[in-house]
């Protein structure tokens, strides 16, 4: 997955706005205002940070070296993943979901109600 197809899967996804509250080079994107996913547009390779449950954030450490703890994130919930290293087809955007239904499971019931979440 390159840095527009990164891009688009995550602005396809409802609620989704694409900021850059740490600078220009630094997307970030957001739902319902939470982020949720995080890259350098001029350094995509260097990592994606991505949301993630802790004890599956710790498997996928172990069994990937492309995945490691999020830079300059909470290492507990954040992972980093190199987009153009090794990964199994269809594990990133997985993990772009996961990320995004983790925050959205995060917000309040009547704010998810209100968004059309169930």
């Amino acid at each position: 997955m390159n840095i527009e197809e990164f891009r688009d899967y995550c602005l396809s996804k409802p609620h989704v706005e694409e900021t850059t509250p740490f600078g220009e080079d630094n997307l970030v994107y957001k739902v319902a205002g939470k982020m949720f996913a995080m890259c350098s547009l001029n350094n995509y390779a260097e990592g994606v940070n991505l949301k993630c449950d802790p004890e599956r954030a710790v498997e996928l450490r172990e069994q990937y070296p492309a995945i490691q703890p999020g830079y300059h994130m909470n290492k507990k919930h954040w992972n980093t993943i190199y987009p153009e290293a090794f990964l199994p087809m269809g594990l990133l955007p997985e993990l772009i979901d996961h990320s995004y239904d983790l925050v959205v499971a995060g917000l309040p019931k009547k704010q998810r109600v209100e968004l059309g979440f169930s």
